[in-house]
């Protein structure tokens, strides 16, 4: 699996605090290098932490549940 960033942003939790968000767009090789389907768009937090997309501007840290809201 090859995963490419393509943004990055930032999110704010409920109680002010900032997280820096980065945005991958992750595909799957075959052996000739080919990727197989369409590109899988995942987040992490920028010291690697998964973060889950629930929806419009709505995103979870994947570890603790804290909701966090990106800021436009």
């Amino acid at each position: 699996m090859a995963a490419v960033m393509v943004g990055q942003f930032h999110a704010r939790d409920a109680e002010g605090r900032i997280y820096p968000v980065h945005e991958f767009q992750e595909s799957t090789l075959q052996a000739d290098g080919s990727a197989v389907g369409a590109p899988i768009t995942t987040y992490r937090l920028a010291i690697g932490d998964r973060v889950n997309h629930l929806g419009d501007n709505r995103f979870e840290l994947a570890q603790t549940g804290v909701e966090i809201i990106r800021i436009p």
